[in-house]
């Protein structure tokens, strides 16, 4: 077992209209190896019976004024209130494995890392939407991931369960709303001041994901015009750092050169040159599948993802038409996306 102590971790779970969920999640947050000293979920002025099921489980239950808005918004409420050396942050639709946050911790013992991320797994594998997501997590996971840890660089330290050093976390003014992306936004700012970020794949969160479009379309309009907004706030900062411009110009690329090339590019080709040009769709597959099945095969879970393999291409083409959606409308059309929308 890591040698801090739990006294030294404070979790936030921000909630709105949970109830079907956030049983589960702090019944995970209550049967950790590593226990936090204090739960504290904050209920954004939900409708329903969330603070009253949060309530029974005998963790601390706050409520703003008013509905803040956005889960950056409920989460600096309850920022406030922590005393912690350590600050732990976990959406209210995800459970935790049994050992995670003992396993995320050691991370941030060293006072050069200031904030840790876990491994990203659906909780449900049951659409096409939870299918693609599933080997959408299996491949940034098993391939981007690590090796942006080895740089102490990963894109982004997920918001759905991350850990922070308070001060820096309270040095920063918290998570901020000026984007639809507060844990991009945060993580960058991070390395602008310096510090570290870690990527732990043993520590492994289950979020429930999107199940069908309608939510799905939310949860991507909101994460692409996040990112896009990130990379014109923080652009003069992160092309200096060298993992992190790299790591932004692969979904650049991927979003909008590698999509005109698969959506138009080689099926005008294949018309009008030669068929041959349809053969680079037979050269994606393998490139995804490989890492995807590795990693599958070591979770035991190869049929699973075998099966699901058809489903991240589906999802990869929607991602794909939103992220150009939203650099059209925040960088030509200059509308850019206030309104934060939850994705499930």
């Amino acid at each position: 077992m890591s040698d801090i102590k739990g006294s030294d971790l404070t979790v936030l779970v921000p909630a709105y209209n949970e109830a079907s969920t956030i049983a589960d999640t702090i019944r995970s947050l209550k049967e950790q190896t590593l226990p936090a000293t204090e739960v504290i979920v904050i209920d954004d002025c939900s409708t329903d019976n969330t603070s009253e099921i949060a309530r029974s489980f005998g963790v601390t239950v706050v409520r703003p004024p008013k509905n803040t808005g956005t889960k950056a918004g409920a989460q600096n409420f309850g920022l406030a209130l922590v005393k912690t050396q350590y600050t732990m942050a976990i959406d209210a639709d995800t459970t935790l494995a049994p050992d995670a946050i003992e396993k995320l911790i050691p991370a941030v013992h060293d006072p050069k890392i200031c904030a840790a991320c876990g491994m990203v797994l659906p909780r449900y594998v049951r659409t096409v939407w939870e299918r693609g997501r599933y080997i959408e997590y299996l491949f940034a996971f098993s391939f981007y991931k690590p090796i942006q840890d080895y740089y102490d660089r990963p894109l982004i330290s997920s918001g759905c369960f991350s850990v922070y050093h308070t001060s820096a976390l309270k040095a920063n003014g918290g998570w901020q709303t000026r984007t639809m992306a507060e844990d991009m936004d945060l993580t960058w700012s991070f390395y602008h001041d310096g510090y570290g970020v870690r990527f732990l794949p043993e520590a492994v969160c289950y979020p429930v994901e999107p199940h069908d479009f309608k939510f799905m379309s939310k949860q991507l309009r909101r994460w692409s015009h996040g990112f896009v907004q990130n990379v014109r706030l923080h652009w003069r900062d992160v092309v200096h750092i060298p993992m992190l411009r790299s790591a932004i110009a692969v979904v650049l690329w991927d979003a909008v050169v590698a999509t005109l090339a698969y959506l138009v590019l080689f099926p005008v080709l294949a018309v009008l040159v030669s068929p041959y040009f349809l053969l680079w769709y037979l050269i994606d597959g393998p490139a995804v599948a490989f890492p995807v099945l590795l990693q599958a095969a070591r979770r035991n879970e190869f049929q699973k993802a075998l099966a699901s393999m058809p489903s991240f291409f589906v999802l990869r083409t929607v991602n794909s038409y939103f992220m150009l959606e939203a650099l059209w409308s925040e960088v030509v059309l200059g509308k850019t996306l206030k309104v934060y929308e939850k994705g499930h």
